[in-house]
């Protein structure tokens, strides 16, 4: 029977190893007044359920779906950045509890760990700062290191040819919404899990086809460290 010991965890940040206190929608209603959208009425409110239900997918491709025009995208997605990177600052970014040990369960497990993002690498690379995580990961990627953000398994496939994985079904992956579960199922990985810390809800992310639903990154890491004993 061939090996198939899970080698590879690929975890998002923001909801699932990160408590960003609500951030991505500040952020967002900054940015989408900076790009002209009307502050108030139904399409700013259908523009936020947009967001939230696009939760963790490529930030700037959230804007080119909602503004249906480049240049308004590139300046609502900066507008995104400058006011999450500046709202770091002002708020307890801090650890989803549990996660920095559970990361490093993975890790003396012999899993490999990499932490993925819809933000920019700037933005995320700000956060890794905040939390002290520069080292805590084998590999951070952002959207722009690996060609497209989720829903689609770019993030997934590089971290697996990066960190030398010998194969998809031995790829687990982890993360609180739905663009996190489409991410890892386009990807092949064997688990993907949802975590019950972020934006949805355990029957949206079961609906988005999750292999498992827990509550948090920790029983995350037990699960696949069951497999390594």
């Amino acid at each position: 029977m061939p090996d198939n010991t899970i080698q590879l965890a690929v975890l998002d940040m923001a909801g699932t190893t990160v408590a960003d206190g609500g951030l991505v929608l500040r952020a967002f209603e900054a940015a989408a007044t900076a790009a002209g959208m009307e502050t108030e009425g139904p399409r700013r409110e259908q523009a936020r359920r947009y967001v939230l239900d696009t939760m963790g997918q490529s930030k700037i491709a959230v804007f080119r779906a909602l503004l249906g025009d480049e240049e308004r995208a590139q300046t609502a997605n900066r507008a995104f950045e400058d006011h999450y990177d500046a709202l770091i600052g002002e708020v307890d970014i801090a650890p989803i509890p549990g996660a920095a040990e559970a990361i490093s369960t993975l890790r003396d497990a012999g899993v490999r760990v990499a932490l993925t993002t819809g933000f920019s690498r700037s933005t995320q690379d700000r956060l890794l700062d905040a939390l002290g995580w520069r080292d805590i990961a084998d590999l951070t990627l952002a959207p722009s290191d690996a060609g497209r953000g989720r829903p689609y398994p770019d993030m997934v496939l590089t971290a697996l040819l990066s960190l030398r994985v010998d194969a998809v079904d031995r790829v687990a992956v982890l993360g609180d919404t739905t663009s996190d579960i489409a991410t890892g199922r386009s990807a092949g990985a064997r688990i993907v899990a949802g975590a019950l810390t972020g934006a949805h809800d355990e029957r949206r992310l079961r609906a988005a086809g999750a292999t498992h639903v827990l509550p948090s990154v920790v029983e995350f890491a037990e699960l696949i460290r069951a497999e390594h004993t």
